[in-house]
């Protein structure tokens, strides 16, 4: 008896902690989709529903009116807007996850002079903030000649710190360096070896920092106001806060607040199907670094 008593015990101090585990994260999750929540139901409302009614429920229904106006406002430069974001981030997202697989997998698997100091530099670069650099970055475009096109918010954006180390570390493990050798008796070259054996296995990577470069680039919003000033070149985080100035200034005289809500809610629409697209590669790529 003595025995079961403590066995129950043990499973009654087991199932607390695991309950007061779940209801924590319960609330963690709450706390994070509450933001979601309330972009959702404010799309829905008018301006004057938005200060006068409840912010966390409905009230009138005007969602379609929101995103009519969102796509036809000012001759729909919404359009433009998203598509100059969907430029950038793609770009910079694709070119930015390429260039930190090559050079992960190159600090991961080659060893060459200057290999420490360099990955120091990669890691200290990885510590400066990056509003820091914004005005370095914009002498130096204006030096190239480059500032107020598209091509100053893309070159930035292709370098990606964080990525580089999480490469490095993801290469180091996924790829065998049997495997290599095995490539480099049967004669292919370094790049065949990368581009047909070790790209393959370092996808799941390569489609996180896919994922994180993306995001990044689609929200953000400090490079792209410092660098860019014709509206036809702005990407959504400038282009809505425009909106939102105008609104905000002359007393409120061109009130704008409904559809830069709605013009948020659409802008929130592709991060959320690039991760649902892309978490099949992270599943996949869960323990492939740790399995010989």
């Amino acid at each position: 008896m003595t025995a079961l008593t403590f066995l129950e015990q043990g499973f009654t101090r087991r199932n607390r902690r695991r309950s007061f585990a779940t209801l924590f994260l319960l609330l963690f999750l709450i706390y994070f989709l509450l933001p979601l929540f309330w972009l959702i139901v404010s799309s829905t409302k008018s301006d004057p529903q938005l200060f006068s009614t409840f912010g966390l429920w409905f009230a009138h229904f005007n969602l379609v009116q929101n995103l009519r106006e969102v796509f036809t406002y000012d001759g729909g430069i919404y359009l433009t807007w998203l598509g100059n974001t969907a430029l950038y981030a793609i770009s910079a997202g694709v070119g930015a996850a390429l260039f930190a697989t090559m050079a992960g997998y190159a600090f991961a698997k080659y060893r060459f002079r200057g290999r420490g100091v360099l990955f120091a530099v990669v890691l200290g670069s990885i510590m400066i903030p990056q509003t820091a650099l914004v005005i370095p970055l914009y002498l130096l475009l204006s030096k190239v000649g480059i500032i107020n096109t598209p091509f100053a918010v893309i070159l930035p954006s292709l370098i990606s710190p964080v990525g580089v180390f999480l490469m490095r570390v993801y290469a180091e493990r996924a790829v065998p360096d049997a495997l290599l050798d095995a490539a480099r008796v049967d004669g292919a070259g370094e790049f065949r070896i990368f581009r047909s054996v070790s790209f393959r296995i370092l996808v799941p990577g390569f489609a996180t920092v896919l994922l994180l470069s993306f995001v990044a680039t689609w929200n953000n919003y400090f490079l792209p106001l410092v660098v860019l000033s014709t509206p036809k070149y702005y990407p959504l985080t400038v282009g809505l806060a425009q909106w939102n100035s105008s609104s905000s200034a002359g007393g409120g005289a061109n009130v704008l607040f409904s559809i830069v809500v709605a013009g948020s809610l659409v802008a929130v629409i592709p991060v959320a199907i690039a991760f649902l697209l892309l978490q099949r590669y992270w599943q996949g790529g869960l323990t492939a670094g740790g399995v010989k």
